[in-house]
């Protein structure tokens, strides 16, 4: 679709938060806002398409609380 990688998380979190009417709860990091996270093991962001395909998520967070660490963490 020719986004920048920016573009591309932007429409994937806040962008899809308000399309389901769910932004005042999430899809960006805020006070009061679920603490859903996906942390992925790269220096930038901009390296997440470089490596498509590839599973570089290294934890997963739900409402503050970790449902998945590649460590076991």
């Amino acid at each position: 679709m020719h986004m920048s990688p920016a573009e591309a998380i932007a429409a994937a979190t806040i962008n899809a938060a308000y399309s389901l009417r769910r932004h005042m709860r999430a899809g960006s990091i805020e006070v009061g806002k679920y603490a859903d996270l996906a942390i992925f093991d790269v220096e930038d962001y901009r390296e997440i398409p470089y490596y498509f395909g590839v599973n570089r998520c290294v934890m997963t967070i739900k409402r503050g609380e970790i449902i998945y660490s590649r460590d076991g963490i």
